[in-house]
């Protein structure tokens, strides 16, 4: 990441905020559940000694920054604006890959399979209405899922299953043996195929 993407608007805002602080604090960017669909991006007061040894510092003209180390790939594209208006402003955080899996050697199983889910998997779905989430990793092969939206009581489901996710998954993590299908599909009211 060669720059981060925060604003002069937001620099000051940011700073001003710094400024009131009884001891020397900086800012620090993370991302909680990252590479899920819970990912939320957080800006936090990080007092000098605070930050963590592997955090990357950037020192912008107004202010420093610590982005945790971790959360670096899921940080690309980031932009961080304030906007000030009669009610006292509002600070804006664009962080676009925060919620998108990201894959290296060392991946869990749980983050090749989400990456798969929202990445392939899910986008065809949504032309139905359907989603796919993982629900737990059995035994280290085994995958159990639910479906929702328009897959949830779809009389299509089984197809979707073996022809689409199953495939998927299986070319793509070759060490999966079983994928379960936990879904109630006896809730139709939204389901795509009745």
């Amino acid at each position: 990441m060669e720059n981060l993407n925060i604003t002069d608007s937001a620099q000051e805002y940011l700073s001003e905020l710094l400024s009131k602080q009884e001891e020397p604090t900086n800012i620090k960017i993370f991302v909680s559940d990252p590479g899920t669909p819970k990912a939320e991006t957080c800006i936090v007061y990080c007092k000098e000694g605070e930050q963590e040894s592997d955090d990357v510092l950037f020192e912008l003209e107004k202010i420093n920054v610590f982005l945790e180390n971790l959360s670096i790939p899921f940080l690309e594209d980031i932009k961080v604006d304030y906007n000030p208006d009669k009610f006292g402003g509002q600070l804006t955080i664009r962080a676009p890959n925060a919620k998108m899996p990201n894959l290296n050697e060392n991946s869990s199983i749980e983050d090749k399979i989400n990456y798969f889910l929202y990445s392939e998997i899910n986008p065809s779905l949504a032309s139905h209405g359907g989603e796919v989430h993982l629900v737990e990793v059995l035994e280290d092969t085994k995958v159990v899922l639910r479906f929702g939206g328009g897959c949830q009581g779809c009389g299509m489901v089984d197809l979707t299953l073996r022809d689409g996710v199953e495939k998927t998954l299986k070319n793509n993590i070759p060490e999966l043996t079983e994928i379960i299908d936990s879904t109630d599909h006896t809730q139709t009211e939204n389901a795509y195929y009745k």
